[in-house]
């Protein structure tokens, strides 16, 4: 038997409904089973049943103390009891009117009375949908085609914000009009816009890959608005990821900055599907209805049946008067802070090379460090090279099986590891360090732990 292939039969063992069901999707989904690119998974996940706080139970009867949280959808947890009461509320008086209502009103005023940049409010769906009506608004505005934006910076799967080459889009769409260079390097920056082409820059809240595994220099992302506006390019932050976890006013409030546009999802519906686009009134105007000055002119509408309707609308308005305060976001941070502390103990403690590093959303680095980092909020390189190596994704994944076998379920790919939410408690995270803490010596000594992560 290959080195951890006993961990791959007890966990099909332990998780028969799951795998007949895994063999039921693969006649259904296209992505090998699976629903979301994200989820592809060797030899599959559990498939969940029902949710609490900080729990997730499956078809098989296992439970976990879940760090996925909807792909960082749920600071609150999962069920949150107001949350809930909103949305069984409004099920009894309608789910969706096709009119407008009196909680989108709500829900857009307590967005603009966290986000300073929040001029005027537009709802979606998804935060993808938010990020190409940005495009849409940027070009309307400054008059120009191309967008800017950084390496491995996620914006969604729009033909403009996907990677070069990638399958299905016609280069006009992405290598014409897209232009993408290095992050944190500002004379980049200035070099591109100084052409003056660009409509739009759009960065990721706190940086690429869940809101910082790659994360964004601070001095260089204050000195953007100054550039943005000399250059005449609209500036959009994508906090789809970061809105109202990092902070009431996002991860834009933390870095002490006020672009043009922001777009945001996840926690916004407080669980339920939901994107926004705010931002300045002027660029946005673009979206008042008004008649052509000629036959040519065309008026641009925003359509979209799900936009804003009632059931999300009650979610967000529940989950968004949670945010305000700052208590949430204080106490996932804090959490996360153990997290992190207790994780690099074991790693440290087992003689691995890495760190647990991070904000709400924490990362796993695998490899040699190049420098200590002021806090484990960064992680001890800048190399974006030795951070974002595909090599380690097998490792990663196996970590992750070994955890779901211990009753911990992590993101099951890429490097986040411990998405935290308020519902997590103490006793939580220690079980959880535990968990890690067997899972990594399983791995040492089963051979599926690279050597070159052991000192």
């Amino acid at each position: 038997m290959k080195a951890g292939q006993e961990i791959v039969a007890e966990y099909k063992r332990t998780h028969p409904k799951s795998q007949e069901l895994h063999e039921q999707a693969l006649k259904v989904f296209a992505a090998d089973g699976a629903t979301h690119g994200g989820r592809v998974f060797d030899p599959f996940l559990p498939y969940i049943t029902h949710a609490k706080g900080s729990r997730i139970w499956d078809v098989d009867g296992n439970e976990y103390i879940d760090y996925v949280m909807g792909h960082s959808a749920l600071i609150l947890g999962h069920c949150h009891p107001e949350v809930v009461r909103a949305v069984q509320e409004q099920m009894y008086k309608g789910v969706h009117f096709g009119s407008n209502h009196p909680l989108e009103v709500e829900w857009a005023r307590l967005i603009q009375s966290m986000m300073p940049c929040a001029e005027r409010v537009e709802f979606f769906p998804c935060g993808n949908e938010a990020n190409m009506m940005a495009i849409r608004l940027g070009r309307i505005f400054t008059g120009r085609k191309k967008i800017l934006k950084f390496e491995e910076h996620f914006h969604g799967w729009a033909d403009h914000l996907v990677e070069p080459g990638t399958p299905g889009i016609l280069p006009e769409d992405n290598i014409i009009n897209t232009v993408t260079i290095p992050a944190n390097d500002l004379g980049k920056v200035e070099e591109e816009l100084a052409k003056k082409e660009y409509a739009l820059l759009m960065t990721e809240g706190g940086g690429a890959h869940m809101g910082g595994q790659v994360p964004l220099d601070m001095d260089f992302v204050r000195a953007l608005p100054d550039l943005t506006r000399e250059y005449g390019t609209v500036w959009c932050i994508d906090e789809v990821v970061t809105g109202f976890r990092d902070s009431p006013g996002g991860w834009q409030a933390i870095a002490g900055v006020k672009p043009q546009l922001t777009t945001l999802g996840k926690n916004i519906g407080g669980g339920l599907a939901a994107g926004a686009l705010v931002g300045r009134a002027d660029i946005m105007s673009a979206l008042k209805p008004v008649k052509p000055k000629n036959p040519k002119e065309k008026e641009f509408r925003h359509s979209g049946t799900w936009n804003a309707n009632p059931l999300t609308a009650a979610a967000g308005v529940a989950s968004c008067k949670l945010y305000r305060g700052g208590e949430v976001q204080k106490k996932a941070n804090q959490l996360a802070a153990y997290i992190r502390e207790k994780g690099n103990e074991v790693l440290k403690e087992l003689g691995i090379q890495g760190t647990l590093y991070g904000r709400s959303i924490v990362h796993l680095y695998l490899g040699s460090t190049d420098f200590e980092p002021l806090d484990h909020t960064m992680p001890p390189t800048k190399n974006v090279s030795k951070i974002i190596i595909p090599s380690k994704s097998p490792t990663r994944k196996r970590l992750c099986l070994h955890m779901l076998q211990r009753g911990i379920s992590i993101f099951p790919s890429g490097g986040k590891i411990f998405i935290m939410s308020v519902a997590h408690t103490k006793e939580d995270m220690d079980k959880t360090i535990q968990a890690f803490r067997d899972s990594l010596r399983a791995m040492i000594a089963d051979g599926s732990l690279d050597k070159a992560y052991i000192k």
